[in-house]
C-alpha cells in the first residue's frame, strides 16, 4: 500500500439531546446584545450607525463612463513621425509607437494641434477631429 492509497475514515456524527453537546448556554449566539434575543434580525447593511458604504459611495459625486477614452495624437506628431502618402491607420500608428497597443481595442483619435504639410490620407479605422479632417483635405 502505498501514501496516497490510504483513506481517512469518516467519523460518525453523535447524535445530542436537548440542550446538550456543543450549543450550550447561549446556544452559539454570543453573550448579550441585540443579535442574542430571540426574534432578532438586524439589517445586514447596518453598521452600527457610522455612514454605511452606500450612503458614502452617494457623496462621492460625478461620473465615470465605462467606456475608454480614444488614444489622441496630434497633427504635429503625424508631421514628424509619417512620411509623404501614408495612410493613417490604428496598426501604423501602433508600429511607428504614436499610440499604444490598447489603442487597437479603445479607438485613435487625431487632433488639429500643428501643422500638416505632407500629403496623408485618413484610414477607417481612424477618427478626427473637425479641424484635421480640414488639414487632411487641405
Amino acid at each position: 500500500m502505498q501514501i496516497h492509497e490510504l483513506k481517512v475514515a469518516k467519523r460518525k456524527m453523535r447524535k445530542r439531546i436537548g440542550r446538550g453537546g456543543k450549543t450550550g448556554t447561549t446556544a452559539g449566539r454570543g453573550s448579550n446584545g441585540q443579535k442574542s434575543r430571540s426574534g432578532a434580525s438586524v439589517d445586514p447593511l447596518f453598521e452600527g450607525g457610522r455612514s454605511t458604504l452606500l450612503e458614502r459611495m452617494k457623496k462621492v459625486r460625478g461620473f465615470k463612463s465605462i467606456h475608454a477614452k480614444k488614444h489622441t495624437v496630434t497633427l504635429a506628431a503625424l508631421e514628424r513621425v509619417l512620411s509623404d502618402g501614408d495612410v493613417v491607420t490604428r496598426a501604423l500608428l501602433i508600429k511607428k509607437r504614436l499610440v499604444s497597443k490598447k489603442a487597437l481595442l479603445e479607438g485613435v483619435k487625431i487632433l488639429a494641434t500643428g501643422a500638416l504639410s505632407k500629403k496623408l490620407s485618413l484610414g477607417a479605422d481612424v477618427l478626427a477631429s473637425e479641424g484635421a479632417k480640414r488639414a487632411f483635405t487641405a
